[in-house]
């Protein structure tokens, strides 16, 4: 419950924010949680939270980004029967009401479930601040690194960012997320923060 309402604290504070920031003001969003112990870099494999994407070009494209920023950690991207931790992101693009409705962002650290789809993230496009009839996109970026032999979740994080409609290509803002994302890892647990 507690960690429930932070995530909408999280995403109240970015909607604030937003409201009285033209996007090129923004930082990027960033809240993680973990179970405080050192987390290894090692081999590890990228998918999705849908499975239904698996195969999708945009997912190969944001996996890749992924797994770039944890080979900078010393993680090695390999097939999923090598890999004992698995990463698992989502990228998504919505309206505001989507964000309400689906609020699948729950905390999965200490065996639990990592949203609704097995994933998290939601990505959204609501009218505060910015320009072109007020309207600014909001993109959000989720990862769980979970260990494949039991299905526990050892960290988990979210960023999410706010962009003038078409100022930046998808693949460029998942690049800005995915360097907010793991900046100083595993990072303060619990803790949201404004990375510019």
């Amino acid at each position: 419950m507690k960690k429930s309402f932070a995530r909408s604290a999280a995403l109240a504070t970015l909607a604030l924010v937003a409201a009285c920031a033209t996007p090129s003001q923004r930082g990027t969003e960033v809240t993680r949680f973990h179970l405080g112990q050192a987390i290894p870099a090692q081999a590890i494999n990228v998918e999705p939270a849908d499975p239904e994407r698996e195969g999708s070009l945009e997912f190969r494209q944001y996996a890749s980004i992924v797994a770039q920023q944890l080979a900078t950690m010393g993680f090695t991207e390999t097939g999923l029967e090598e890999a004992e931790m698995i990463a698992v992101i989502d990228v998504e693009r919505g309206t505001r009401e989507e964000v309400a409705r689906r609020s699948p962002f729950t905390i999965g650290i200490g065996g639990g479930s990592f949203g609704r789809r097995t994933g998290v993230g939601v990505g959204t496009s609501f009218g505060v601040g910015g320009s072109r009839g007020g309207e600014v996109d909001v993109t959000e970026l989720s990862v769980a690194l979970k260990r494949r032999s039991e299905g526990t979740i050892v960290w988990e994080g979210t960023a999410t960012r706010a962009t003038e409609p078409g100022e930046e290509s998808p693949a460029a803002i998942v690049e800005m997320l995915a360097a907010a994302l793991f900046q100083g890892f595993p990072g303060e647990s619990g803790r949201t923060i404004t990375v510019e």
